[in-house]
């Protein structure tokens, strides 16, 4: 088994969170901030807006079982790439689309995906493709959020339909 990270943001991170826990060889998807200038920034100034971090979620995948590009083929499906600081009702910077890269290897994948991904919309795909930053996990009441409130208004409302579009497990998954 050989375990790799990619570090992705796309609106909220609880709903990223929820669809990457369900993909065959997804070893761990935790929720947190990254590419801001603060150090361990909390959720209340990350919503401000004025550390510069976005909703990210932190994916370990098993190469055996799932590959980068696989993953990447998913997110682009995952949320709306062509919007700028917006998902749904989301809106400001925190919710931006963003792929962390760590290597020239990582950044080429990203941007072939990204560039085969975008004959699928008629807008341009705007996700920032940059070099990976510190993540900073979220505070512990964001992780694993839609395991542990399935019934929670936005989980209902937003998370358990976008779920069922993408063929994914609705009910909530062991912690």
């Amino acid at each position: 088994m050989s375990n790799e990270t990619i570090i992705i943001g796309g609106g909220c991170f609880w709903c990223l969170e929820a669809f990457f826990r369900r993909l065959d060889g997804v070893v761990n998807a935790e929720s947190g901030y990254a590419g801001g200038t603060v150090a361990n920034p909390t959720y209340e100034q990350v919503c401000t807006g004025d550390t510069g971090h976005a909703e990210v979620v932190r994916i370990t995948y098993d190469t055996a079982v799932i590959s980068l590009s696989e993953i990447l083929e998913f997110f682009w499906k995952a949320h709306d790439p062509t919007t700028v600081n917006r998902q749904g009702a989301d809106v400001g910077t925190q919710y931006r689309s963003v792929v962390f890269f760590d290597d020239a290897q990582q950044k080429e994948t990203i941007q072939q995906s990204r560039d085969a991904a975008q004959n699928n919309y008629s807008q341009p795909i705007v996700t920032q493709i940059v070099p990976a930053t510190t993540f900073y996990p979220a505070e512990s009441y964001h992780r694993d959020y839609y395991e542990r409130n399935p019934d929670q208004g936005y989980c209902r409302m937003v998370i358990k339909p976008k779920l069922k579009k993408l063929g994914l497990e609705i009910a909530a998954l062991p912690r």
